[in-house]
């Protein structure tokens, strides 16, 4: 895996139909590797810029939180929470 020039794990797919999925970013700074965010379980406590529409869907178009390659860590370590979300979830059905 490729690391960009803060030394972060990144990947960008310029391939991708939806490259770039969020305005607001360089190019060759727009990291993939999240392309769909491991926070968006946490709900309100995701801490990215977000918005529930009014059909109650979480709209996360002006986030550009996980595509910030000096992200990377800082998603990993929320990884616990991310678990716990998804457990309690399970526990429901």
């Amino acid at each position: 895996m490729e690391k960009d020039r803060t030394g972060n794990r990144f990947f960008e797919n310029r391939a991708c139909a939806y490259y770039p999925c969020h305005k607001g970013l360089e190019e060759g700074s727009f990291n993939c590797l999240f392309c769909f965010c491991p926070l968006y379980v946490l709900g309100r406590q995701c801490g990215g810029n977000f918005v529930y529409l009014e059909n109650g869907v979480k709209s996360c178009e002006n986030c550009t939180f996980p595509h910030r390659p000096e992200n990377y860590d800082r998603i990993l370590a929320r990884y616990p929470e991310i678990m716990d979300a998804v457990r309690k979830m399970d526990e429901k059905k």
